[in-house]
Formats: C-alpha cells, sequence, structure tokens
C-alpha cells in the first residue's frame, strides 16, 4: 500500500490578507507512483528597467556633508521627475555618513580627511527604451554613483500561464513513459503543487564613479530577455 498526502487549499477571495486552511485528504492506492518535478520558462521581453543613482560628497564637517549632499541629490531627484517618473517609482534605498581617513606613510598613522555624505535612490522605468538617455541625464544632473539596470517584467501572468501548461504537458508525457517501461498502460494523476520562479533583481553591480560631461552618444543598453518559469510537481498512479 502506498499512501500519499494531497494538499488541498481551501480559502475565500473576500478575506485577502488571510491565509488559506489547509486540509489533508489521504490518497489509498496499492498501484506504483511516479513522482517527477519539471521546470519550464519562457523567455519574454522585459517592459520595466530598475537602476539606482547616487551622490557622495565630502566635506570637513558632518554638517557640512549633509548639506552639501542634500543640495546635490535634491538635484537628481528633480531631474529625474523632469523626465517623467512617476514619484511613487523613486525610492530612496540609502542615505549614509561616514568619517573618511588617509594613511599617511610617513607618520604612519591615520590623517582625517573630512565626512562622506551619500544617499542613493532606486528609479522604475516603465520605458525601457529611454534607459541610456536617462543614465546620462543623471549624470549630467550631478549623479557620481550609478547602478543597474535590472530589467523585469510588470504583469507575466500569460508567460507564467504558458510555462504552467508547458510543465504540465512534458510530466504528463514523462510519467507515461516511466509507466511503459514499468509494464502499465497508463497513468492517473494523483497531486500536483507549484513552485513559481520570480527572477530575483541581480545585485545591482556598482558602476565606476563617473564625472558629470557631456557624452557623444546616449549610453547604449541591450535588455534583451528574461525567463519566466514555473516548477510543478506531480505525482502519478501507474495503472492498467
Amino acid at each position: 500500500m502506498k499512501r500519499l498526502a494531497l494538499s488541498l487549499a481551501l480559502g475565500t477571495a473576500a478575506v485577502a490578507l488571510s491565509q488559506p486552511a489547509q486540509a489533508d485528504v489521504q490518497i489509498t492506492t496499492n498501484q506504483p507512483v511516479v513522482e517527477l518535478s519539471v521546470t519550464e520558462t519562457v523567455k519574454v521581453d522585459p517592459d520595466i528597467a530598475t537602476i539606482g543613482a547616487g551622490v557622495q560628497t565630502l566635506s570637513p564637517t558632518a554638517v557640512e556633508a549633509m548639506r552639501a549632499n542634500a543640495r546635490e541629490m535634491t538635484a537628481v531627484i528633480n531631474r529625474i521627475k523632469a523626465l517623467g517618473v512617476d514619484e511613487k517609482d523613486i525610492q530612496t534605498t540609502g542615505v549614509s555618513l561616514y568619517p573618511q581617513y588617509d594613511y599617511d606613510q610617513e607618520q604612519r598613522k591615520q590623517v582625517f580627511r573630512g565626512y562622506q555624505a551619500s544617499n542613493r535612490v532606486s528609479v522604475i522605468l516603465r520605458d525601457i527604451d529611454r534607459t541610456g538617455p536617462v543614465l546620462d541625464a543623471l549624470v549630467a544632473a550631478g549623479a557620481t554613483d550609478l547602478s543597474g539596470p535590472d530589467f523585469s517584467i510588470d504583469d507575466d501572468t500569460a508567460a507564467k500561464a504558458q510555462a504552467r501548461a508547458a510543465a504540465m504537458q512534458r510530466a504528463e508525457a514523462m510519467a507515461r513513459d516511466y509507466a511503459r517501461m514499468a509494464g502499465y498502460p497508463n497513468v492517473r494523476l494523483l497531486k500536483v503543487s507549484e513552485a513559481v520562479g520570480y527572477s530575483p533583481p541581480q545585485p545591482m553591480m556598482r558602476m565606476a564613479k563617473v564625472e558629470a560631461q557631456a557624452a557623444d552618444a546616449s549610453t547604449p543598453i541591450q535588455p534583451g530577455q528574461i525567463g519566466s518559469s514555473v516548477t510543478v510537481s506531480v505525482t502519478y498512479e501507474m495503472t492498467r
């Protein structure tokens, strides 16, 4: 006897924040089973680019460093908004203030240089064709630290559905192959579970600090494609 647990999610859409109840239903079979895990990935064109922009300032005192940084970062943020980016797509990701030292080789000791203030924002661009020009504009506005871009898709429902259908089709074909090799002409689905593969934003690679200067051409950006994946785990009973 092979006893399998089938997990059924029971819930109501009326309570959006509640966790679905879990009910364990015991399925009993005296036939051999095959358990498979299949992943399918669908490539799609991204429609969102996320970039990071920051400003670093160095001043003799902490107050001066923060004030100078605030002025320069305000200019960068105003430039981002002037480029048509919605305020909800601009998010501060870090503000820092640290003392800076140089090592004096002759005196063999640390020499205080001042305070360095940093401020960074994450910017979502919903028109990825403008990524290069936006990066150039941010440098011209005073940004000295850039990162990204990270590409993603705003709504991958259709891509996930396509990947799900392909995964289920391949899983059934594989189960039938195993059944035939074991001498069984058919299979019966007993259990299905799914793991959705979100393409997590890759760590933003810090670009070299740049000087604000005019460029002869816009920074070239190639978005390529991203993968939207679904993994299905299935259990089939081999039947005669």
